[in-house]
């Protein structure tokens, strides 16, 4: 589905993905209930967002007031400054208000403070079940929408986006494909920057995001933006500490830089909601996926990648960039393993996959303030893997294991183990018969010199 018939169908913000099974498509209608609270959930989040941010600012500014006077004196500016903090963060809830004020899925029938049109802040308390780490996803949205839709997040976006929308240019060339004839799926799109782009060069492509932090703000940029840089945001104003300059803190960020309306991809475009396991289940779909700072957000990496093997048809690829963070590590009452980049590669060649490139310490930063004395980067690996198709799997020309052959698991059947040893005993025979060939060649040139010899 496009952007503009999403535009016009506004009971239809996230569809019911086309390709859900009857079965899936009745398990997610059972739960219907669940989703629409925690949907409720993520937007009362967004409209808590001013009075938790305030919370705090009050400290500073509560400390500040129990100094000395002289102590008072000197932070005059500093006081002046966090007076500039407060607009600041009343300004960000305002855009959250734009963002929240055409599409509120599920509003309350009341009008009662959920309400986003409502002037005041909409929550003076903890709204029911919101925690402190979905008050955490609100603030990191803000970063993310600028990282995304700005020209300050331009060179984040040139470190994790270029390398693989490069890539995918150079294995599916515009003058050797129909480009609207590849399918492009992107897991984890998060805001849909790296989706769009991939649309806008002709190919057929196709986002997927859980976080509906994600998918309410990338809406809005998407569907509900109507020209370049109407909005201003201060997405570091949360950041108290290493601030170089008192305007670092403050700094604005305007979006979109580009406005998806007035300038639609030439491709098929679409964001579909859910869990990336549980809605791509249809083998052989998609010629490529391209995943960015994505496959450590599983609790176990291997079903993603079993996942995405299942989903490419024989011959499509799969482009990953990022790190290895394991989002789920040290999480309370969440199961993790951690495969380091060497037992990853052993994953991938098990399940199938050939490793046609791969790099390491990629540098690449993730929603950082430009500005800050503390900068975090990630040394991130970008591979390219391949799925076989049927006919090189015949021949015997899968590319050699990166890792000792005793390493690799494959679930081979009994069958495919004997036309293994049948392919190595005629590889064998074929290596022989030319060794002859030459040694007969060898020896034709030997009599053809002697021959040559004066007497």
């Amino acid at each position: 589905m496009n952007i503009e018939e999403r535009t016009r169908q506004p009971n239809a913000m996230f569809p019911m993905h086309p390709k859900m099974d009857e079965q899936l498509a009745q398990a997610f209608s059972a739960n219907e209930d669940e989703e629409e609270k925690h949907i409720q959930k993520v937007q009362n989040a967004f409209l808590y967002y001013g009075p938790y941010a305030c919370q705090r600012l009050k400290r500073s500014m509560d400390y500040l007031n129990s100094l000395s006077g002289e102590d008072q004196h000197m932070l005059s500016k500093y006081r002046a400054h966090l007076t500039c903090v407060r607009t600041c963060i009343d300004r960000n809830q305002a855009v959250i208000r734009e963002i929240l004020r055409e599409r509120v899925l599920y509003p309350d029938p009341d009008g009662s403070p959920s309400n986003p049109t409502s002037d005041r802040w909409e929550f003076d308390e903890p709204p029911p079940h919101v925690r402190h780490g979905d008050m955490d996803q609100a603030q990191s949205t803000l970063k993310l929408i600028a990282r995304d839709w700005s020209t300050d997040g331009a060179l984040e976006r040139e470190q994790s986006y270029k390398p693989i929308i490069d890539c995918i240019l150079e294995y599916f060339k515009p003058s050797d494909y129909e480009l609207k004839e590849i399918k492009i799926l992107v897991p984890g799109a998060g805001l849909g920057r790296l989706t769009y782009e991939l649309a806008c060069l002709g190919y057929s492509c196709e986002g997927n995001e859980f976080s509906y932090f994600m998918l309410i703000a990338s809406n809005f940029v998407l569907n509900l933006c109507d020209y370049e840089n109407k909005y201003v945001l201060y997405p570091w104003v949360h950041q108290y500490v290493n601030n170089l300059r008192r305007e670092d803190q403050v700094a604005a960020v305007r979006f979109p830089d580009i406005c998806p309306l007035k300038n639609p991809p030439k491709g098929h475009f679409e964001i579909a909601a859910g869990d990336f396991l549980e809605v791509y289940k249809t083998p052989h779909t998609y010629n490529c996926v391209a995943t960015c700072f994505f496959i450590d957000c599983a609790n176990n990496v291997i079903d993603f990648i079993r996942t995405i093997y299942k989903i490419l048809v024989p011959g499509g690829i799969w482009v990953n960039l990022g790190p290895l963070l394991y989002h789920y590590s040290d999480v309370s009452g969440q199961n993790s393993i951690e495969p380091t980049f060497e037992d990853l590669c052993i994953i991938m060649e098990s399940i199938g996959f050939v490793i046609e490139s791969s790099r390491t310490g990629i540098r690449t930063k993730y929603a950082q303030n430009p500005s800050s004395m503390k900068q975090s980067e990630y040394q991130s690996l970008f591979w390219v893997c391949r799925k076989p198709d049927p006919f090189e799997e015949q021949r015997g020309k899968r590319k050699a294991s990166r890792e000792p052959h005793d390493l690799i698991v494959r679930a081979d059947t009994d069958e495919e183990e004997e036309e293994e040893r049948e392919r190595a005993k005629q590889e064998q025979e074929q290596e022989e018969e030319e060794q002859k060939l030459a040694e007969a060649e060898i020896n034709n040139e030997t009599e053809m010199q002697d021959l040559a010899q004066p007497t």
